[in-house]
């Protein structure tokens, strides 16, 4: 039976891989030139707390209008 030591540099998935600082460097610039590619093709994404930000600005600025002024 024959058990890889999570330590091992060799191990990818092991304790090594996931907390080596160059490593994680790595997957966080991919990950961010991957978004910029994505945005740059246009498939952005308006995130759901800004959308929902900007309907309850409306609604306040009608209750406003309409109760207020």
């Amino acid at each position: 039976m024959s058990q890889t030591d999570p330590t091992d540099d060799g191990a990818r998935g092991g304790l090594r891989g996931r907390f080596d600082p160059v490593e994680l460097y790595h997957r966080r610039t991919a990950r961010i030139r991957e978004e910029i590619a994505r945005n740059r093709r246009g498939e952005y994404t308006v995130p759901t707390w800004v959308l929902a930000l900007a309907l309850a600005g409306v609604i306040a600025l009608w209750v406003i209008v309409l109760f207020v002024l």
